[in-house]
C-alpha cells in the first residue's frame, strides 16, 4: 500500500510541475529574450529525460504489483506419426492406340457400306466394298487358265516319272503352271484391296465417305473405328523423379468433366530423356468398364512418388521463417493446471507438401504440442495461455 501511495505522489508532483512550467514558459516568451528562451529549452530537455526515467520506474512498479497479467491466448495441436503418401500431380489427356481412320487401298467408286455408326464390329469383318472395275471377272478367267496349266503340268509330270517325253517339256509345263498361279495370286491381292475390313474389334464411330462417291488411296477418309477397352494417358515427368517413378507404381486419375476418380497403375515408363524439356514419358492405364471415358478427355494424373510410414504432418500456416532463412514453429512446454505454458521456438527441417500440410523431417517429434492459432503473435520463452 505504501508503494502505491508513493507512486501516486510522484505522479501528482510531475503534473503540478508541468502546470507551473507552462506558466513560466509563457512569461519568458512574452519578454522575447532569445538567450533566456534557449536556456529554458535546455532546462526542459533535461527535465524530459528525468521524467522518462521516472516513467520507467513507475511501469516497472506497476508490472510487479499487477496480480492479473494478460497472457497471449493460443490453441495447440498435437504432432502425431501417420502414413504419408505423396503424389506428383500432372496434366494429360486420354488416348488409345485403337482409334484410326480407314483409307481405301485402291481407286474406284464406294460400291457398298455394310455397317452403321455405333455398330460393334469384329476384327476382319467386312465394312465396305469398292467397285473393282472388272477385276473379279479377270481373276475368274485367270483361275480357269491356271487350272488348265495345272492339269497339263500334272500329266507331263506323270510322263516324266515314267521316263516318257523330254525333260524340257516337263520343265516348260511346270514353269507355265507356277507362272499362272503367281499371276492369279497377285490379281487376288489386288482384288482384296477393294474390300475394306476392320483391323481390330471395336465400334464404328463415324462413316465419313458416302456410298457411291469416288474414293482415292491415301486421300479419301472412309470410316473411323474406335476401341474403348485399351485406354491410357501419357504424361511427361521431370527427370528428377526418374528414381521414384517405376512400372507398377500406384496412380490416381481424376476426370473433372465426369467428376470421377479411378485408381490405376503405371504400365510403362519411357527409357528416353527428352533433351528439350528434360523429361521422360509415363503411360498410365485407364480402365473403362462403363465406356464413359473417351479419347482426348482431359484428366489430372497423380502418381505416388514417395511414401513414409511414420511421418509428422503440420499445417503450413503455422510455420515462419527468420532472417537467416531458417524455418521455425512454436511448441509449448511446462503446462500447469491453469493451462499456462511456455512457448519455445523450434527450428525445423521440412520435406514434401501435400495440400495445406507439410512433412516435418527434423525439429518436431511425436507427441509435441504445437501452437496453432496465435503462433504469429508469440515470442520465444513467452508465457501463453492455452484455450483448447
Amino acid at each position: 500500500m505504501k508503494k502505491i501511495l508513493t507512486i501516486l505522489s510522484v505522479s501528482l508532483l510531475i503534473i503540478s510541475c508541468g502546470q507551473e512550467g507552462a506558466k513560466s514558459i509563457d512569461k519568458i516568451i512574452e519578454k522575447g529574450d532569445l538567450q533566456a528562451i534557449r536556456s529554458k529549452r535546455s532546462e526542459i530537455v533535461a527535465e524530459q529525460q528525468t521524467i522518462a526515467d521516472k516513467l520507467k520506474q513507475l511501469d516497472k512498479a506497476i508490472a510487479s504489483l499487477d496480480s492479473v497479467k494478460k497472457l497471449p491466448l493460443v490453441t495447440t495441436i498435437l504432432a502425431k506419426d501417420s502414413l504419408f503418401n505423396h503424389y506428383l500431380e500432372l496434366q494429360g489427356s486420354v488416348e488409345t492406340k485403337k482409334n484410326i481412320v480407314l483409307y481405301p487401298e485402291t481407286s474406284g467408286t464406294l460400291f457398298k457400306v455394310y455397317v452403321k455408326e455405333g455398330q460393334k464390329v469384329s476384327k476382319g469383318q467386312v465394312l465396305a466394298r469398292i467397285d473393282d472395275g472388272g477385276l473379279g471377272q479377270q481373276v475368274a478367267q485367270m483361275e480357269v487358265q491356271a487350272a488348265l496349266a495345272k492339269t497339263t503340268f500334272e500329266r507331263q509330270q506323270k510322263l516324266w516319272n515314267q521316263k516318257i517325253g523330254s525333260e524340257i517339256q516337263y520343265l516348260q509345263a511346270k514353269a507355265g503352271y507356277e507362272s499362272q498361279e503367281n499371276a492369279v495370286n497377285q490379281m487376288k491381292r489386288q482384288l482384296a484391296k477393294a474390300t475394306v475390313t476392320a483391323p481390330f474389334s471395336g465400334i464404328v464411330d463415324d462413316i465419313i465417305a458416302e456410298q457411291g462417291s469416288v474414293v482415292s488411296p491415301g486421300q479419301t477418309q472412309l470410316i473411323r473405328i474406335i476401341n474403348l477397352d485399351d485406354m491410357y494417358i501419357e504424361v511427361e515427368v521431370p527427370e528428377s523423379y526418374i528414381s521414384n517413378i517405376i512400372k507398377g507404381k500406384e496412380a490416381k486419375v481424376h476426370f473433372p468433366v465426369l467428376g470421377t476418380t479411378i485408381d490405376t497403375k503405371i504400365r510403362q515408363v519411357g527409357n528416353y530423356i527428352n533433351p528439350n524439356n528434360r523429361s521422360f514419358t509415363v503411360e498410365v492405364a485407364v480402365p473403362n468398364k462403363d465406356g464413359l471415358i473417351k479419347p482426348n478427355l482431359t484428366a489430372k494424373v497423380k502418381i505416388n512418388d514417395y511414401t513414409s510410414q511414420k511421418a509428422i504432418l503440420i499445417p503450413q500456416s503455422i510455420i515462419s521463417e527468420n532472417s537467416e532463412g531458417d524455418q521455425y514453429t512454436y511448441v509449448t512446454s511446462g503446462k500447469d493446471a491453469k493451462n499456462i505454458a511456455e512457448a519455445k521456438r523450434v527450428i525445423i527441417k521440412t520435406g514434401k507438401t501435400q495440400g495445406d500440410f507439410i512433412e516435418i523431417l527434423e525439429g518436431i517429434k511425436n507427441g509435441d504440442a504445437l501452437i496453432s492459432e496465435g503462433a504469429r503473435s508469440v515470442k520465444d520463452g513467452q508465457k501463453v495461455e492455452i484455450i483448447n
